[in-house]
C-alpha cells in the first residue's frame, strides 16, 4: 500500500509499505477518508514521544472507512461494514479505569497511521471504539468523530447550560467545534481570534453569538465582560490555544464563581501564574479535559449524524496522500482549517 511515513520532524515520506495482516481480533481498514489535525503538525515540527514510538512510523489519526479483512475472533463486524475508528482505547483494568477516568488510562493503546491506503486495527480499539456509521453519513463527515469527540468530552465536563455566556478564545477546528456544541447547549457564544476564514466560520460554522476580530480589538477583556450578565464577566471560558500566556489572559475574563477551561495543552515544561486572591475568593474553578473515551466517541458519532453539527465546513480541500507535507507546511502558515486526504 500507499502510506506516509514519519521519519523524523520534517521528515515525512510518501512510500509503499506492507499491509500489516490482522491478528486475533484485529481488522484491516480501507481508508476512505482522513483528516489533518494540530497535532499532526506538532508532530511533524517536533515529533511526539507518546505517538511517534518508533522510526519510522505510521501518521494521522483521524479517519473512517471500510472493513477489508478479519482477524480470527472478530463476529461484531463483518467485510464491508462502513465503519469511524478512534485513535485509542483504554484497558478498563488500571488504576484510572477502575475510577472510570477512562482518558486517563495508563495503559491507553493508541493508533496512528491514518495518511495510508489501509490500517490495521489493534483489538482493544476494534472491541471497545471503533462503530458502523449510517449509511446516510459519509467516511469525510464519520472522520471528524475523534476531534470533535474530545469537545464533547470538554463540554460535557464543563457542565455548559442553557443561558451561559461562554467564551472561547482560539478558533482553530477545536475552537470552533468547542463553540458549535456549547451552542448546541443553549449557551451565549463569544468568540475571538485574528483569521480571517476562522472568524468567518465562527458566524457560518459555530453560529457564536459574538465575534471579536483580534486584529482590530487586540486587548478584547472589555468586550467580554460587556457581553456578560450585568457586565460581571462570563460564566464559562475556554482557552483552545495552549499558551500560557493565552492562560492568563482568559483566567481573567471569568466573573466570581465562574469556570475557566483550559482545553489547548501548553508545550511541555510551561508555567502560568495567576491572582490567588481572585481564584480563592472570587470562588473560581479552575479545569483541564484531555482526550476522549469511547462514551464521547459515541456521542460524537450521534451528534454528526444528526446533522446539528455541519463538521464538512471546517474542510479546507481535498488532497491525495502525496500532498500531506503541503497540508502540514500550509496549517504552520495559518493557511488552513482542516484538509481531507483521500487515499
Amino acid at each position: 500500500m500507499k502510506a506516509i511515513r514519519f521519519y523524523a520532524p520534517q521528515d515525512i515520506r510518501y512510500e509503499e509499505v506492507p499491509i500489516t495482516p490482522p491478528k486475533a481480533g484485529e481488522v484491516v481498514i480501507k481508508i476512505k477518508a482522513a483528516l489533518t489535525c494540530g497535532t499532526d503538525v506538532k508532530t511533524f515540527r517536533r515529533g511526539h514521544p507518546v505517538l511517534i514510538k518508533k522510526i519510522p512510523s505510521g501518521f494521522g489519526h483521524e479517519f473512517s472507512g471500510i472493513i477489508d479483512e478479519l482477524g480470527e475472533g472478530v463476529t461484531n463486524f463483518k467485510v464491508g461494514d462502513r465503519v469511524a475508528v478512534a485513535n485509542s482505547a483504554p484497558c478498563g483494568e488500571c488504576f484510572f479505569c477502575k475510577r472510570e477516568q477512562f482518558n486517563l488510562c495508563e495503559n491507553l493503546n493508541l493508533l496512528n497511521g491514518a495518511y495510508a491506503e489501509y490500517i490495521t486495527v489493534p483489538e482493544r480499539i476494534v472491541s471497545k471504539n471503533m462503530y458502523v456509521i449510517p449509511d446516510n453519513l459519509s467516511f469525510e463527515k464519520a472522520a471528524f468523530c475523534e476531534p470533535l469527540a474530545n469537545v464533547v468530552h470538554g463540554v460535557a465536563r464543563t457542565e455548559i447550560k442553557a443561558g451561559q455566556s461562554v467564551g472561547i478564545i482560539g478558533i482553530g477546528p477545536i475552537g470552533l467545534m468547542f463553540a458549535r456544541v456549547a451552542k448546541l447547549k443553549g449557551a451565549r457564544v463569544i468568540v475571538a481570534g485574528r483569521n480571517e476564514t476562522k472568524l468567518r466560520l465562527a458566524d457560518e460554522f459555530a453560529h457564536a453569538d459574538e465575534i471579536i476580530d483580534l486584529k482590530k480589538y487586540p486587548n478584547p477583556e472589555k468586550i467580554f465582560k460587556d457581553f456578560s450578565d450585568e457586565n460581571k464577566g462570563l460564566d464559562v471560558a475556554v482557552e483552545c490555544v495552549g499558551l500560557p500566556e493565552i492562560w492568563e489572559q482568559v483566567f481573567g475574563l471569568v466573573r466570581k464563581g465562574g469556570t475557566v477551561h483550559f482545553f489547548g495543552g501548553c508545550k511541555s515544561g510551561s508555567t502560568v501564574t495567576f491572582d490567588t486572591t481572585k481564584m480563592h475568593y472570587g470562588d473560581i474553578k479552575i479545569m483541564s479535559v484531555f482526550h476522549h473515551t469511547p462514551k464521547y466517541f459515541k456521542e460524537a458519532l450521534d451528534l454528526i449524524a444528526s446533522g446539528d453539527i455541519e463538521v464538512e465546513k471546517l474542510i479546507t480541500e481535498k488532497l491525495g496522500l502525496k500532498d500531506v507535507e503541503y497540508a502540514m507546511k500550509q496549517h504552520i502558515d495559518g493557511k488552513a482549517i482542516k484538509f481531507l486526504i483521500k487515499p
